[in-house]
Protein backbone atom coordinates (compact mmCIF):
# COMPACT_ATOMS: atom_id res chain seq x y z
CA UNK A 1 0.00 0.00 0.00
CA UNK A 2 2.72 2.39 -0.86
CA UNK A 3 1.29 3.88 -3.12
CA UNK A 4 -1.22 5.57 -0.91
CA UNK A 5 1.18 7.93 0.40
CA UNK A 6 2.89 9.25 -2.98
CA UNK A 7 -0.71 10.29 -3.61
CA UNK A 8 -1.26 12.75 -1.12
CA UNK A 9 -3.75 10.33 0.50
CA UNK A 10 -2.07 12.33 3.99
CA UNK A 11 -4.63 14.90 5.10
CA UNK A 12 -2.23 17.79 5.62
CA UNK A 13 -3.01 21.07 6.82
CA UNK A 14 -3.08 22.75 3.13
CA UNK A 15 -5.82 20.41 2.23
CA UNK A 16 -8.01 21.40 5.26
CA UNK A 17 -7.67 24.90 4.13
CA UNK A 18 -8.55 24.17 0.09
CA UNK A 19 -11.24 26.14 -0.69
CA UNK A 20 -14.79 24.28 -0.72
CA UNK A 21 -15.08 24.74 -4.79
CA UNK A 22 -11.59 22.71 -5.40
CA UNK A 23 -13.00 19.55 -3.90
CA UNK A 24 -13.77 16.84 -6.07
CA UNK A 25 -17.36 16.16 -5.16
CA UNK A 26 -17.88 19.87 -5.25
CA UNK A 27 -16.78 19.94 -8.82
CA UNK A 28 -18.46 16.73 -9.83
CA UNK A 29 -22.09 17.85 -8.58
CA UNK A 30 -21.79 21.27 -10.47
CA UNK A 31 -20.98 19.46 -13.55
CA UNK A 32 -23.72 17.15 -13.12
CA UNK A 33 -26.20 19.92 -12.69
CA UNK A 34 -25.03 22.04 -15.68
CA UNK A 35 -25.61 18.38 -17.96
CA UNK A 36 -29.07 18.27 -16.74
CA UNK A 37 -29.83 21.91 -17.25
CA UNK A 38 -27.91 22.03 -21.09
CA UNK A 39 -29.56 18.54 -22.09
CA UNK A 40 -33.04 19.90 -20.74
CA UNK A 41 -32.70 23.27 -22.33
CA UNK A 42 -30.91 22.68 -25.35
CA UNK A 43 -31.64 18.61 -26.11
CA UNK A 44 -29.30 18.78 -29.05
CA UNK A 45 -26.62 20.21 -27.65
CA UNK A 46 -26.95 17.65 -24.98
CA UNK A 47 -26.33 14.89 -27.04
CA UNK A 48 -23.09 16.19 -29.07
CA UNK A 49 -22.00 16.23 -25.39
CA UNK A 50 -21.79 12.09 -25.71
CA UNK A 51 -18.25 11.99 -26.39
CA UNK A 52 -17.11 13.83 -23.64
CA UNK A 53 -18.55 11.15 -21.26
CA UNK A 54 -17.22 8.62 -23.48
CA UNK A 55 -13.95 9.30 -23.30
CA UNK A 56 -13.72 9.82 -19.88
CA UNK A 57 -14.80 6.77 -19.33
CA UNK A 58 -12.64 4.90 -21.83
CA UNK A 59 -9.48 7.10 -20.16
CA UNK A 60 -10.38 5.47 -16.62
CA UNK A 61 -11.01 1.60 -18.53
CA UNK A 62 -7.54 2.62 -20.10
CA UNK A 63 -5.87 2.14 -16.47
CA UNK A 64 -8.36 -0.55 -15.10
CA UNK A 65 -6.28 -3.41 -15.89
CA UNK A 66 -3.11 -2.02 -14.88
CA UNK A 67 -4.14 -1.28 -11.35
CA UNK A 68 -5.94 -4.90 -11.05
CA UNK A 69 -3.04 -6.15 -12.05
CA UNK A 70 -0.62 -4.61 -9.52
CA UNK A 71 -3.19 -4.75 -6.60
CA UNK A 72 -3.65 -8.58 -6.98
CA UNK A 73 0.20 -9.49 -7.92
CA UNK A 74 1.68 -7.30 -5.43
CA UNK A 75 -0.99 -8.44 -2.61
CA UNK A 76 -0.78 -12.12 -3.27
CA UNK A 77 3.34 -12.26 -3.08
CA UNK A 78 3.09 -10.22 0.22
CA UNK A 79 1.08 -12.56 1.72
CA UNK A 80 3.01 -15.48 0.86
CA UNK A 81 0.40 -18.03 2.43
CA UNK A 82 -1.46 -19.37 -0.47
CA UNK A 83 -4.13 -21.34 2.06
CA UNK A 84 -5.56 -17.77 3.02
CA UNK A 85 -6.10 -16.39 -0.53
CA UNK A 86 -8.51 -19.77 -1.47
CA UNK A 87 -10.26 -19.15 2.28
CA UNK A 88 -10.70 -15.10 0.76
CA UNK A 89 -11.61 -15.77 -2.38
CA UNK A 90 -14.66 -18.58 -0.57
CA UNK A 91 -15.17 -16.11 2.01
CA UNK A 92 -16.17 -13.48 -0.95
CA UNK A 93 -18.06 -15.78 -3.03
CA UNK A 94 -20.42 -16.74 0.31
CA UNK A 95 -21.11 -12.93 0.68
CA UNK A 96 -21.77 -12.38 -3.03
CA UNK A 97 -23.87 -15.12 -3.37
CA UNK A 98 -25.98 -14.26 0.17
CA UNK A 99 -26.78 -10.68 -0.67
CA UNK A 100 -27.17 -11.42 -4.63
CA UNK A 101 -29.46 -13.29 -3.73
CA UNK A 102 -31.30 -11.65 -1.12
CA UNK A 103 -31.10 -8.82 -3.30
CA UNK A 104 -33.27 -10.64 -6.34
CA UNK A 105 -35.73 -11.49 -3.25
CA UNK A 106 -36.18 -8.25 -1.89
CA UNK A 107 -36.98 -7.19 -5.41
CA UNK A 108 -39.80 -9.77 -5.94
CA UNK A 109 -41.19 -8.99 -2.74
CA UNK A 110 -41.58 -4.79 -3.44
CA UNK A 111 -43.09 -6.15 -6.88
CA UNK A 112 -45.61 -7.75 -5.04
CA UNK A 113 -46.55 -5.24 -2.15
CA UNK A 114 -46.10 -2.04 -4.80
CA UNK A 115 -47.86 -3.36 -7.84
CA UNK A 116 -45.91 -0.53 -10.03
CA UNK A 117 -47.40 -1.84 -13.53
CA UNK A 118 -50.84 -2.62 -12.59
CA UNK A 119 -53.20 -0.66 -14.30
CA UNK A 120 -51.05 -0.08 -17.34
CA UNK A 121 -53.36 -3.23 -19.35
CA UNK A 122 -50.56 -3.16 -22.22
CA UNK A 123 -51.61 -5.22 -25.07
CA UNK A 124 -47.87 -7.37 -25.89
CA UNK A 125 -49.06 -7.24 -29.22
CA UNK A 126 -48.80 -3.88 -29.90
CA UNK A 127 -45.53 -3.43 -28.43
CA UNK A 128 -42.19 -2.86 -30.87
CA UNK A 129 -40.45 -6.29 -29.74
CA UNK A 130 -37.61 -4.72 -33.07
CA UNK A 131 -36.47 -2.09 -30.28
CA UNK A 132 -35.07 -5.27 -27.94
CA UNK A 133 -34.70 -7.11 -30.80
CA UNK A 134 -30.64 -6.59 -30.20
CA UNK A 135 -30.74 -7.06 -26.37
CA UNK A 136 -32.01 -10.22 -27.04
CA UNK A 137 -29.41 -11.92 -29.29
CA UNK A 138 -26.62 -10.76 -26.80
CA UNK A 139 -28.55 -12.37 -24.33
CA UNK A 140 -28.19 -16.15 -26.23
CA UNK A 141 -24.70 -15.25 -26.33
CA UNK A 142 -24.32 -14.85 -22.32
CA UNK A 143 -24.35 -18.59 -21.55
CA UNK A 144 -22.68 -19.24 -18.19
CA UNK A 145 -20.70 -21.79 -20.12
CA UNK A 146 -19.12 -18.84 -22.46
CA UNK A 147 -18.89 -16.76 -19.52
CA UNK A 148 -16.89 -19.17 -17.97
CA UNK A 149 -14.80 -19.81 -21.23
CA UNK A 150 -14.17 -16.20 -21.62
CA UNK A 151 -12.57 -15.49 -18.43
CA UNK A 152 -9.25 -17.58 -19.71
CA UNK A 153 -7.57 -14.79 -22.15
CA UNK A 154 -6.37 -16.20 -25.55
CA UNK A 155 -2.80 -14.49 -24.40
CA UNK A 156 -1.28 -14.03 -21.69
CA UNK A 157 -0.76 -9.95 -22.62
CA UNK A 158 -4.03 -10.17 -24.08
CA UNK A 159 -5.77 -10.38 -20.46
CA UNK A 160 -3.97 -6.58 -20.05
CA UNK A 161 -5.06 -4.93 -23.23
CA UNK A 162 -8.89 -6.39 -24.04
CA UNK A 163 -10.27 -4.70 -20.89
CA UNK A 164 -11.89 -7.94 -19.91
CA UNK A 165 -11.84 -7.52 -15.10
CA UNK A 166 -12.25 -10.93 -15.06
CA UNK A 167 -9.09 -12.08 -17.87
CA UNK A 168 -7.17 -9.68 -15.89
CA UNK A 169 -8.26 -10.73 -12.16
CA UNK A 170 -7.66 -14.33 -14.06
CA UNK A 171 -3.97 -13.88 -15.04
CA UNK A 172 -3.09 -11.72 -11.73
CA UNK A 173 -3.82 -14.20 -9.48
CA UNK A 174 -1.85 -16.71 -11.84
CA UNK A 175 1.18 -14.27 -11.15
CA UNK A 176 0.41 -13.57 -7.65
CA UNK A 177 0.63 -17.31 -6.89
CA UNK A 178 3.96 -18.12 -8.63
CA UNK A 179 5.40 -15.08 -7.04
CA UNK A 180 4.56 -16.06 -4.06
CA UNK A 181 5.49 -20.03 -4.32
CA UNK A 182 9.28 -18.50 -5.41
CA UNK A 183 9.18 -17.18 -2.00
CA UNK A 184 12.15 -14.92 -1.40
CA UNK A 185 14.20 -14.79 -4.72
CA UNK A 186 11.52 -12.95 -6.21
CA UNK A 187 11.19 -9.74 -3.52
CA UNK A 188 13.29 -7.58 -6.15
CA UNK A 189 10.58 -7.92 -8.54
CA UNK A 190 7.99 -7.83 -6.24
CA UNK A 191 9.54 -4.18 -4.92
CA UNK A 192 9.52 -3.15 -8.59
CA UNK A 193 5.84 -4.39 -9.21
CA UNK A 194 4.98 -2.13 -6.17
CA UNK A 195 7.10 1.55 -7.49
CA UNK A 196 5.31 0.94 -10.90
CA UNK A 197 2.26 0.81 -9.09
CA UNK A 198 3.18 4.13 -7.62
CA UNK A 199 3.68 5.67 -11.04
CA UNK A 200 -0.35 4.08 -11.95
CA UNK A 201 -1.97 5.15 -9.42
CA UNK A 202 -0.60 8.56 -9.51
CA UNK A 203 -1.93 8.48 -12.91
CA UNK A 204 -5.48 7.71 -11.56
CA UNK A 205 -5.13 10.62 -9.65
CA UNK A 206 -4.11 13.10 -12.88
CA UNK A 207 -7.20 11.29 -14.57
CA UNK A 208 -9.61 11.65 -12.03
CA UNK A 209 -9.00 15.97 -12.64
CA UNK A 210 -11.48 15.44 -15.68
CA UNK A 211 -13.89 13.78 -14.04
CA UNK A 212 -16.36 17.15 -13.94
CA UNK A 213 -15.94 17.01 -17.71
CA UNK A 214 -17.05 13.04 -17.56
CA UNK A 215 -19.83 13.69 -15.41
CA UNK A 216 -21.02 16.67 -17.45
CA UNK A 217 -20.88 15.01 -20.73
CA UNK A 218 -22.47 11.52 -19.60
CA UNK A 219 -25.11 13.54 -17.75
CA UNK A 220 -26.19 16.27 -20.68
CA UNK A 221 -26.39 13.33 -23.02
CA UNK A 222 -28.69 11.39 -21.32
CA UNK A 223 -31.09 14.34 -20.63
CA UNK A 224 -30.56 15.47 -23.79
CA UNK A 225 -31.42 11.97 -25.49
CA UNK A 226 -33.97 10.83 -23.69
CA UNK A 227 -35.26 13.71 -22.06
CA UNK A 228 -37.73 13.61 -18.34
CA UNK A 229 -40.65 13.02 -20.41
CA UNK A 230 -40.20 9.19 -20.19
CA UNK A 231 -39.68 9.63 -16.05
CA UNK A 232 -43.29 11.19 -16.30
CA UNK A 233 -45.40 8.07 -17.34
CA UNK A 234 -43.18 5.78 -15.63
CA UNK A 235 -42.52 7.46 -12.71
CA UNK A 236 -44.27 4.96 -10.70
CA UNK A 237 -41.38 2.38 -11.53
CA UNK A 238 -38.47 4.98 -11.34
CA UNK A 239 -39.56 5.86 -7.55
CA UNK A 240 -40.51 2.23 -6.85
CA UNK A 241 -36.96 1.07 -7.93
CA UNK A 242 -34.95 3.91 -6.55
CA UNK A 243 -36.73 3.56 -2.76
CA UNK A 244 -36.32 0.14 -2.88
CA UNK A 245 -32.33 0.55 -3.77
CA UNK A 246 -31.94 3.23 -1.02
CA UNK A 247 -33.99 0.80 1.94
CA UNK A 248 -31.70 -2.16 0.95
CA UNK A 249 -28.35 0.26 1.08
CA UNK A 250 -29.65 1.63 4.54
CA UNK A 251 -31.39 -1.73 6.29
CA UNK A 252 -29.36 -4.26 4.89
CA UNK A 253 -26.12 -3.35 4.13
CA UNK A 254 -26.86 -0.86 7.36
CA UNK A 255 -27.43 -3.89 9.67
CA UNK A 256 -24.51 -5.42 8.05
CA UNK A 257 -22.09 -2.48 8.56
CA UNK A 258 -23.54 -1.85 12.06
CA UNK A 259 -22.74 -5.96 12.63
CA UNK A 260 -19.08 -5.02 11.67
CA UNK A 261 -18.41 -1.97 13.44
CA UNK A 262 -19.10 0.94 11.13
CA UNK A 263 -21.91 3.59 9.44
CA UNK A 264 -23.10 2.84 6.45
CA UNK A 265 -24.09 6.54 6.46
CA UNK A 266 -20.04 7.51 7.19
CA UNK A 267 -18.73 4.95 4.78
CA UNK A 268 -21.23 6.77 2.15
CA UNK A 269 -19.90 10.16 3.13
CA UNK A 270 -16.35 8.66 2.21
CA UNK A 271 -17.03 7.65 -1.18
CA UNK A 272 -18.85 10.92 -1.85
CA UNK A 273 -16.73 11.53 -4.84
CA UNK A 274 -16.59 7.99 -6.21
CA UNK A 275 -20.60 7.97 -6.21
CA UNK A 276 -21.34 11.34 -7.56
CA UNK A 277 -18.80 10.24 -10.28
CA UNK A 278 -20.82 7.19 -10.97
CA UNK A 279 -23.68 9.16 -10.72
CA UNK A 280 -22.87 11.58 -13.40
CA UNK A 281 -21.70 8.41 -15.82
CA UNK A 282 -24.00 5.84 -15.02
CA UNK A 283 -20.59 3.79 -14.56
CA UNK A 284 -19.82 1.98 -11.64
CA UNK A 285 -16.33 0.92 -14.05
CA UNK A 286 -15.48 4.78 -13.78
CA UNK A 287 -15.04 4.54 -9.99
CA UNK A 288 -12.96 1.43 -9.82
CA UNK A 289 -9.56 2.28 -9.48
CA UNK A 290 -10.62 4.66 -6.26
CA UNK A 291 -12.20 2.81 -4.83
CA UNK A 292 -9.79 -0.01 -4.95
CA UNK A 293 -7.68 3.21 -3.25
CA UNK A 294 -10.03 4.26 -0.95
CA UNK A 295 -10.41 0.74 0.52
CA UNK A 296 -6.99 0.47 1.14
CA UNK A 297 -6.91 4.19 2.70
CA UNK A 298 -9.39 2.41 5.10
CA UNK A 299 -7.73 -0.23 6.54
CA UNK A 300 -8.38 -3.20 4.24
CA UNK A 301 -5.27 -5.25 3.17
CA UNK A 302 -4.48 -4.86 -0.62
CA UNK A 303 -4.65 -8.54 -1.27
CA UNK A 304 -8.35 -9.04 -0.08
CA UNK A 305 -9.27 -5.46 -1.63
CA UNK A 306 -7.49 -6.59 -5.12
CA UNK A 307 -9.42 -10.19 -4.74
CA UNK A 308 -13.02 -8.76 -3.59
CA UNK A 309 -13.26 -5.67 -5.25
CA UNK A 310 -12.41 -6.81 -9.01
CA UNK A 311 -14.57 -10.13 -8.71
CA UNK A 312 -17.53 -8.08 -6.77
CA UNK A 313 -17.91 -5.88 -9.71
CA UNK A 314 -19.16 -9.17 -11.70
CA UNK A 315 -20.91 -11.86 -9.01
CA UNK A 316 -22.06 -8.67 -6.37
CA UNK A 317 -24.26 -6.73 -8.48
CA UNK A 318 -27.19 -5.92 -5.72
CA UNK A 319 -28.87 -3.11 -7.72
CA UNK A 320 -28.53 -5.09 -10.73
CA UNK A 321 -30.26 -8.30 -9.04
CA UNK A 322 -32.93 -5.90 -7.25
CA UNK A 323 -33.78 -4.29 -10.91
CA UNK A 324 -34.45 -7.71 -12.69
CA UNK A 325 -37.19 -9.32 -10.56
CA UNK A 326 -38.67 -5.49 -10.27
CA UNK A 327 -38.66 -4.83 -13.67
CA UNK A 328 -39.66 -8.35 -14.87
CA UNK A 329 -43.00 -8.27 -12.51
CA UNK A 330 -43.23 -4.73 -13.72
CA UNK A 331 -43.53 -5.79 -17.16
CA UNK A 332 -45.80 -9.30 -16.40
CA UNK A 333 -48.28 -6.77 -14.28
CA UNK A 334 -48.56 -4.17 -17.44
CA UNK A 335 -49.31 -6.89 -19.71
CA UNK A 336 -51.73 -8.69 -17.31
CA UNK A 337 -49.67 -11.64 -17.31
CA UNK A 338 -50.34 -13.21 -13.41
CA UNK A 339 -47.50 -14.83 -12.27
CA UNK A 340 -47.82 -17.97 -9.76
CA UNK A 341 -45.69 -18.00 -6.89
CA UNK A 342 -43.99 -21.12 -8.58
CA UNK A 343 -43.24 -19.03 -11.44
CA UNK A 344 -42.00 -16.14 -9.48
CA UNK A 345 -40.08 -18.53 -7.90
CA UNK A 346 -38.47 -19.92 -11.03
CA UNK A 347 -38.01 -16.76 -12.70
CA UNK A 348 -35.92 -15.69 -9.41
CA UNK A 349 -33.36 -19.54 -9.86
CA UNK A 350 -33.29 -17.93 -13.54
CA UNK A 351 -32.38 -14.41 -12.68
CA UNK A 352 -29.56 -15.89 -10.54
CA UNK A 353 -27.90 -17.99 -12.73
CA UNK A 354 -27.95 -15.44 -15.91
CA UNK A 355 -27.02 -12.88 -13.79
CA UNK A 356 -23.63 -14.83 -13.50
CA UNK A 357 -23.71 -15.21 -17.42
CA UNK A 358 -23.88 -11.66 -18.24
CA UNK A 359 -21.19 -10.37 -15.53
CA UNK A 360 -19.00 -7.45 -17.03
CA UNK A 361 -21.35 -6.87 -20.34
CA UNK A 362 -21.69 -3.20 -21.36
CA UNK A 363 -25.70 -2.83 -20.45
CA UNK A 364 -25.90 -6.09 -18.26
CA UNK A 365 -28.86 -5.21 -16.56
CA UNK A 366 -30.30 -4.66 -19.65
CA UNK A 367 -29.20 -7.73 -21.56
CA UNK A 368 -29.98 -10.19 -18.03
CA UNK A 369 -33.05 -9.08 -17.96
CA UNK A 370 -33.77 -10.25 -21.63
CA UNK A 371 -32.05 -13.34 -20.94
CA UNK A 372 -33.97 -14.09 -17.83
CA UNK A 373 -37.62 -13.18 -20.23
CA UNK A 374 -36.49 -15.45 -22.94
CA UNK A 375 -36.47 -18.19 -20.49
CA UNK A 376 -39.47 -17.53 -18.76
CA UNK A 377 -41.82 -17.71 -21.62
CA UNK A 378 -44.81 -16.22 -19.54
CA UNK A 379 -43.58 -12.39 -19.59
CA UNK A 380 -43.29 -11.20 -23.03
CA UNK A 381 -39.78 -10.39 -23.88
CA UNK A 382 -41.41 -7.58 -25.95
CA UNK A 383 -42.09 -6.26 -22.64
CA UNK A 384 -39.20 -4.54 -22.28
CA UNK A 385 -39.82 -1.95 -24.99
CA UNK A 386 -41.59 -0.35 -21.99
CA UNK A 387 -38.82 0.33 -20.40
CA UNK A 388 -35.91 0.95 -22.74
CA UNK A 389 -36.79 4.82 -22.57
CA UNK A 390 -36.05 5.21 -18.85
CA UNK A 391 -32.95 2.36 -18.63
CA UNK A 392 -30.51 4.99 -18.84
CA UNK A 393 -32.27 6.49 -15.63
CA UNK A 394 -32.33 3.36 -14.03
CA UNK A 395 -28.87 2.25 -14.55
CA UNK A 396 -27.40 5.05 -12.23
CA UNK A 397 -28.89 3.90 -9.44
CA UNK A 398 -28.38 0.07 -10.52
CA UNK A 399 -24.66 1.52 -10.61
CA UNK A 400 -24.76 3.40 -7.04
CA UNK A 401 -26.06 0.26 -5.29
CA UNK A 402 -23.79 -1.93 -6.98
CA UNK A 403 -20.70 0.42 -6.21
CA UNK A 404 -21.80 0.72 -2.33
CA UNK A 405 -22.76 -2.99 -2.15
CA UNK A 406 -19.07 -3.93 -3.14
CA UNK A 407 -17.85 -1.36 -1.02
CA UNK A 408 -19.18 -3.15 1.95
CA UNK A 409 -17.94 -6.45 1.13
CA UNK A 410 -14.56 -5.57 1.13
CA UNK A 411 -14.74 -4.18 4.79
CA UNK A 412 -16.95 -7.60 5.90
CA UNK A 413 -14.60 -9.96 4.60
CA UNK A 414 -11.55 -8.28 5.62
CA UNK A 415 -13.14 -8.57 9.19
CA UNK A 416 -13.82 -12.06 8.66
CA UNK A 417 -10.18 -12.58 7.87
CA UNK A 418 -9.35 -10.94 11.24
CA UNK A 419 -7.08 -8.07 8.79
CA UNK A 420 -9.23 -5.11 8.86
CA UNK A 421 -7.53 -2.34 10.80
CA UNK A 422 -10.40 -0.97 12.46
CA UNK A 423 -8.42 2.49 14.09
CA UNK A 424 -7.78 3.17 10.77
CA UNK A 425 -11.09 2.75 9.00
CA UNK A 426 -12.55 4.26 11.67
CA UNK A 427 -9.83 7.53 11.14
CA UNK A 428 -10.82 7.28 7.38
CA UNK A 429 -14.60 7.64 8.26
CA UNK A 430 -14.64 9.86 10.69
CA UNK A 431 -12.77 11.85 8.34
CA UNK A 432 -9.25 12.38 9.99
CA UNK A 433 -6.35 11.42 7.70
CA UNK A 434 -6.87 8.94 5.30
CA UNK A 435 -3.56 7.09 5.39
CA UNK A 436 -1.39 5.58 7.86
CA UNK A 437 0.95 2.80 8.10
CA UNK A 438 0.40 -0.74 5.74
CA UNK A 439 -1.02 -3.58 7.90
CA UNK A 440 1.09 -5.75 9.49
CA UNK A 441 0.35 -8.96 11.08
CA UNK A 442 1.32 -7.25 14.75
CA UNK A 443 -2.03 -5.07 14.02
CA UNK A 444 -3.95 -8.51 13.60
CA UNK A 445 -5.24 -8.76 17.53
CA UNK A 446 -6.69 -5.11 17.39
CA UNK A 447 -8.00 -5.49 13.71
CA UNK A 448 -10.41 -8.47 14.87
CA UNK A 449 -11.52 -7.03 18.35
Amino acid sequence: MHHIASTGAIASPSDMRRPWYRHLYVQVLFAIAAGVLLGHFQPQWGEAMKPIGDAFIKLVKMIIAPVIFLTIVTGIAGMRDLASVGRVAGKAFAYFLTFSTLALFVGLIVANVVHPGAGLNIDPATLDAAKVAGYAEKAHETTVTGFLVAIIPDTFVGALSEGSILQTLFVAILMGTSLALLGERTERLVAALEEVSLAIFKVVAILMRAAPLGAFGAMAFTIGKYGTGALVHLAGLVATFYLTSLLFVIVVLGLVGWACGFSIFRLVAYLKDELLLVLGTSSSESALPSLIEKMERAGCPKSIVGLVVPTGYSFNLDGTNIYMTLAALFIAQACNVDLSLGQQLSLLAVAMLSSKGAAGVTGAGFITLAATLSIVPSVPVAGMALILGIDRFMSECRSLTNFIGNAVATVVVSRWEGKLNTAQLALALNGGATASAPFTPAQAPQAAE
